[in-house]
């Protein structure tokens, strides 16, 4: 039996952006919480590392742009907590050519969620932005709220809230087991913790961590490219130009993301981007997945932890989960549980 200290109400696994931010949750509400990382921070290996990333309310769907909206309250939050700047807002603009199905949608939603936007004709388009080469027909729709995270700031000032609020972080520390049961005993290179509730956040290494307690989840490792393109004219697609951050709809088989120039004076930011997982373990209901974040998670993630948070703590969940559950996917039947 392990010593009392060592004994948890929750261990979150992996202390990306997701896991950060359900550790600062389950402190924020008084829970014995530790948050375990593999490599020693701050790190380049996952998906939250960089300096900045674009939030935005602008969705097809729904329920990203409702969760949205506690979302920039939460970052508002931390920013004041912090004392530090974590969103610059810049405006999100998105292109696409006027028949664009995704485009049309979004404004739909937009506007179902009174969302503040504006809808940009070619002409128009081209007098507001003309250091933006259009293509023949291409619209805009111009989001106001849209903007730049701080993410790298952002990572920092979640891990100083939560030692500042009681959890302990504990980096440089890989997780080598876990065993389930009414509490969990999760085992790394360095020693054993027992916890009444697990969450793993753990991004690429997730089925990893979760094939020994038999399930395999469909998950596919993204890899980005992420390309700085140097400003013919420095400065004029800074954010002191007003030049916002950009979304092209069917220009290539991913989305192409842009953002104004600011992590490297002089360069500008260009990126290619499906539901995340939000469950409890089939079997293990003490034990929570959060998974599947690469490519929009970042800026969601104050409301993902908060519902990790809740699923860890057997509360209701704030929102409906539906698209969120494991269940959803058919092949994913008795053979992987």
């Amino acid at each position: 039996m392990a010593a009392q200290k060592d004994l948890y109400d929750a261990i979150v696994i992996g202390a990306g952006i997701q896991g950060c931010f359900t550790a600062y949750h389950l402190a924020k509400h008084r829970k014995r919480v530790l948050l375990l990382e593999q490599f020693f921070l701050p790190h380049s290996r996952g998906s939250s590392h960089g300096q900045s990333r674009i939030i935005r309310r602008a969705y097809p769907e729904d329920f990203y742009t409702q969760m949205m909206a506690e979302c920039y309250q939460i970052w508002a939050q931390l920013e004041h907590e912090a004392g530090t700047q974590l969103y610059r807002q810049t405006g999100l603009l998105l292109l696409g050519m006027k028949e664009n199905a995704e485009l049309k949608i979004i404004q739909a939603t937009l506007s179902r969620q009174g969302v503040e936007h504006q809808c940009l004709p070619s002409e128009e388009l081209k007098q507001r932005f003309p250091n933006i080469r259009l293509a023949r027909g291409e619209v805009g729709l111009l989001e106001k709220s849209g903007g730049v995270l701080y993410a790298d700031k952002a990572l920092r000032a979640l891990q100083d809230a939560i030692r500042q609020l009681g959890g302990i972080v504990h980096d440089g520390e890989k997780v080598m087991e876990i065993k389930p049961g009414l509490l969990v005993v999760v085992k790394t290179t360095s020693r054993s913790y027992q916890a009444k509730s697990l969450i793993i956040t753990a991004g690429p290494w997730t089925n990893r961590l979760l094939r020994p307690l038999g399930i395999e989840l469909p998950l596919q490792t993204l890899r980005i490219n992420v390309c700085y393109w140097r400003e013919k004219v420095p400065g004029s697609y800074g954010v002191s130009q007003a030049f916002p951050c950009f979304l092209g709809f069917g220009l290539a088989p991913y989305h192409i993301y842009g953002l104004p120039s600011g992590e490297y004076p002089g360069l500008m930011k260009n990126t290619p981007d499906e539901h995340f997982i939000l469950d409890r373990h089939p079997k293990y209901d003490n034990i929570v997945i959060g998974a599947g974040f690469s490519g929009h998670g970042f800026k969601l993630s104050p409301v993902v932890g908060k519902i990790l948070y809740e699923l860890s703590m057997k509360l209701m969940p704030s929102y409906d989960l539906t698209p969120f559950r494991i269940s959803r996917f058919p092949r994913l039947g008795k053979a992987h549980i």
